[in-house]
């Protein structure tokens, strides 16, 4: 098992795949990126991902579509919705389907940093059932560590059981 993080990154996009995968592969990710909805729910049927950046508006399947198949049949899966098109009613139809955070296109990559580092910890809070509390306290623990030094530990944790 790899100690990164597995992030899958769906966007009908091709340059925007190739841009944001190399940032976040840097950035110690282990990036599947691909160019379909379609393509990320077959894909995520025969492996497991942690978290998933997906693109809102494509042909086919719509991102909102994605979030809900991924959620019901892969219920650690944190979903991030990331777009250029959104609204209000976008937003708050996608985090009612079970999206933890909905971000605009184009992202700083120090925000979908911070953005990753809050869905991984809601991952690992609700897969090993830890209470906020223990979690808080173990977060706290780290005040000195970057939001990627904080992923890492996170993941690290997940990885040993708690």
């Amino acid at each position: 098992m790899s100690g990164k993080i597995k992030l899958l990154v769906v966007d009908d996009e091709v340059r925007f795949l190739e841009v944001i995968s190399k940032r976040l592969t840097r950035r110690d990710f282990d990036v599947t990126a691909v160019t379909s909805g379609q393509e990320a729910v077959d894909l995520a049927d025969k492996q497991e991902f942690d978290l998933a950046l997906i693109d809102l508006r494509m042909p086919g399947m719509s991102g909102e579509e994605v979030l809900e198949i991924l959620k019901r049949k892969h219920p650690f899966i944190e979903v991030i919705i990331l777009t250029g098109h959104g609204s209000v009613e976008s937003a708050v139809s996608c985090i009612q389907a079970g999206s933890c955070n909905f971000l605009q296109k184009p992202a700083e990559t120090s925000e979908l940093i911070e953005v990753l580092k809050d869905a991984y910890q809601k991952r690992v809070q609700r897969k090993l059932k830890m209470s906020a509390r223990s979690l808080e306290q173990l977060i706290s623990s780290a005040t000195r560590m970057s939001a990627l030094g904080i992923l890492r530990k996170l993941r690290k944790l997940e990885n040993n059981g708690g």
